[in-house]
């Protein structure tokens, strides 16, 4: 009798495991750039705050031409609109009304600082005027909202703070600038201990991985045997 032939064609190994190399280090790429691009903007958030905080008016003044640019890009598409053949005819005298009116608003913040923080203070005063009054209301005349106390309190504090941002626009807006500048310094620490906890988890993560590949190698049993 002949012993039976082994066939020549390559045999598939018992247990085989996909490879983990090129994902791996893919996903190791990917946490590294991400705890980077956290510790990027959270220096970046705590200078702005910084800036906010020591140089107030210079903070202002690139604020109100900001907000210029803003009311010129705003009046422009509204512009645009008006003269679109989408825009039903009834709404394109609006759309043109408000569109010239944001662009000389914007025009004006360009003259000088003054008038681009008034009328900045006076855009957010309106705004949570407005904001905190149909939020109050329709959480008033709602009673199975959920949280209508909650709704119905941040609508009052709303409506008072953009009653008080009218009325004293200037020292208002001051005020709401040291808060930005805080809160952005605070924003932007958090970002950087953030970070700082990626990598080293990241940092923890990796001998564990090594030490795992490195078993599962030698624990492979070898085909001649």
């Amino acid at each position: 009798m002949t012993a039976p032939s082994h066939s020549s064609g390559p045999v598939s190994p018992h247990g085989t495991e996909p490879q983990e190399g090129p994902p791996t280090e893919g996903m190791a790429a990917l946490a590294n750039l991400g705890w980077q691009f956290l510790l990027t903007m959270g220096l970046a958030t705590i200078a702005l705050g910084v800036v906010a905080l020591v140089w107030p008016g210079a903070t202002l003044r690139v604020v109100g031409v900001l907000f210029g640019v803003y009311l010129v890009a705003t009046g422009v598409f509204q512009l645009a609109a008006a003269f679109g053949t989408h825009v039903p005819r009834h709404l394109r005298v609006l759309h043109f009304i408000t569109g010239a009116a944001a662009i000389l608003l914007g025009l004006i913040c360009f003259k000088g600082t003054l008038e681009s923080i008034f009328l900045l203070a006076l855009w957010i005063g309106f705004s949570w005027l407005m904001r905190g009054t149909l939020e109050t209301v329709a959480a008033a005349s709602d009673q199975t909202m959920p949280g209508r106390g909650w709704h119905v309190a941040f609508g009052i504090i709303g409506t008072m703070a953009g009653i008080v941002m009218i009325i004293m626009p200037f020292a208002s807006i001051a005020a709401l600038t040291l808060v930005v500048g805080v809160m952005a310094i605070v924003l932007g620490l958090t970002e950087v201990v953030r970070a700082i906890r990626t990598r080293v988890e990241i940092g923890h993560l990796a001998p564990g991985t090594a030490t795992q590949r490195r078993s599962r190698f030698h624990a492979r049993a070898h085909p001649q045997h």
